[in-house]
Formats: structure tokens, C-alpha cells, sequence
């Protein structure tokens, strides 16, 4: 009776110990072969485990462990590193692609971790926007004209956008297009509509949205020697002291 009590706390010792080193191997979210071989090191030094019980905890065949790779990438690396020099703005892919030609054939994968281990990882650059700076509404007149786009969904979920264009003097709707995309050429075609049946406006107020920000409209309002006037770009502390004192007003009245 001793002895299988004996057995029986050693076992709930055991399954103790591993269920606490699997929940700390859990926290390091160790995924690649190279981790986890260190995992299996680092349980082994923690918990002095044994590298057999060790590999069963990190669920590990017992051959992969001892296993050290053979293969030499001096010679590879070397290579790699002298085309880099000579192609400095080449990521690794296209490296990859020069090498071929070369009579080096490589599997990409193996070409991209010797490539981070040496450190030509290539710095994207963040692409430049034009900037435009917005013009506030002075005064109304009737030459001008404001568009600019509603979104809003049908029964069924689908989404769907209104174009709408009004006269920033007298307030009228002078058109309604709903569609459930609009391109550039989309909107001219509804403003020569608007041209031809209302006459042509002196300006045009709009957003900064890629509809109205393309080639082909801003080359239809310099054909048409229409000023293109951006709204000037949103200020959160502008949008949140005009909420505020529109709150105060109507608290007040």
C-alpha cells in the first residue's frame, strides 16, 4: 500500500511539473524549429528535466533534438552579400532571381533567412502623398458648386454611395447618382450633365477623396478652367471645441 502511494505522488508530482512547464513554454509562443530547440534547453535547466522528458513536453521527436545541421553558408552567404553590394536597392527576391542566373540555385526560403541573418533587410519607404491645403468658404456665390459623397446599406447589407452635387449659393440638389462604386470618369460624366443642362460653375468644393483627387479629374476641371477649391483636412480639436459649443447652445436655448 506504501509503495503504490509512493507511486501514485510521484506520478501527480510529474504530471505537475510538466503541466507547469507546457503552461510556461505556452507564454513564450515558440514556433520556429531553432526556438524550440532552445525551449527544450531552457525547460531542461529550469525544471531539471531530462531531454527525453523534455522533448515529449515540447511534443518533439527524440531524433530531431541531438540533430545539428551539416551545411556550410559561408559560401552562399558570401555570394549573397557581394551581389547585395552591387544591387543595393534589390530586396531578396530579386537576389534570388540573380542568382539563378548565376548558376547558384537556392531555395528561396534558405535565401531569406541568411539574408535577415546578415542584415540587408531593406527600409520600405512610406509613399509621399500630395498635400493640399484647403481653402475656407468665404461667401456664397452662385457660381460654385459643393460635391461630395453619402454612403449608407440596403436591406440585404450591401453597401452603396449617393454622389450628390449641390449650389453652394442657393442650396439646390442638381444631382443624385447611386451606385455601389463611383470611378473618376463616373463623376465628370455626371458634372457634364450638369454643365450642359445648368451651365458651367467658376468652382467646384470637394473633399480630398481619390475620386476627386485623380489625374483625370483634375485634368477635366483644368480643360473646363474650373477651380478645384479642397476642403481644408479635419482638426480633431477644431471638430471636438465645435461639438462642444453646439451642445452649450442647445443646452442653453
Amino acid at each position: 500500500m506504501r509503495d503504490e502511494n509512493a507511486r501514485l505522488k510521484k506520478l501527480v508530482t510529474d504530471l505537475s511539473l510538466d503541466k507547469d512547464a507546457l503552461q510556461w513554454v505556452i507564454e513564450k509562443n515558440g514556433v520556429e524549429l531553432a526556438e524550440l530547440k532552445a525551449t527544450v534547453e531552457q525547460v531542461q535547466e529550469k525544471y531539471a528535466f531530462s531531454e527525453r522528458r523534455a522533448c515529449r513536453v515540447m511534443r518533439m521527436a527524440g531524433t530531431t533534438y541531438p540533430y545539428r545541421c551539416q551545411r556550410s553558408d559561408e559560401s552562399l552567404r558570401t555570394k549573397l552579400v557581394e551581389l547585395a553590394r552591387e544591387k543595393p536597392c534589390f530586396g531578396y527576391r530579386r537576389l534570388h532571381v540573380l542568382l539563378g542566373r548565376r548558376g547558384e540555385r537556392v531555395n528561396h526560403k534558405r535565401l531569406h533567412r541568411i539574408y535577415r541573418e546578415v542584415g540587408l533587410m531593406i527600409r520600405r519607404k512610406k509613399r509621399k502623398h500630395c498635400v493640399r491645403e484647403g481653402k475656407p468658404l468665404l461667401a456664397r456665390t452662385a457660381a460654385n458648386q459643393a460635391l461630395d459623397f453619402v454612403h449608407d446599406a440596403v436591406a440585404c447589407r450591401r453597401t452603396i454611395r449617393v454622389l450628390g452635387e449641390v449650389d453652394a449659393y442657393t442650396r439646390e440638389c442638381l444631382a443624385l447618382e447611386v451606385d455601389t462604386s463611383f470611378a473618376s470618369r463616373r463623376v465628370t460624366r455626371v458634372l457634364e450633365g450638369i454643365v450642359t443642362e445648368r451651365g458651367q460653375p467658376l468652382a467646384i468644393r470637394c473633399d480630398n477623396g481619390p475620386e476627386l483627387t485623380s489625374r483625370h479629374f483634375l485634368a477635366w476641371c483644368v480643360e473646363r478652367r474650373i477651380e478645384l477649391v479642397h476642403i481644408q483636412r479635419a482638426n480633431r480639436r477644431r471638430t471636438r471645441a465645435s461639438r462642444v459649443s453646439t451642445d452649450g447652445c442647445g443646452m442653453g436655448a
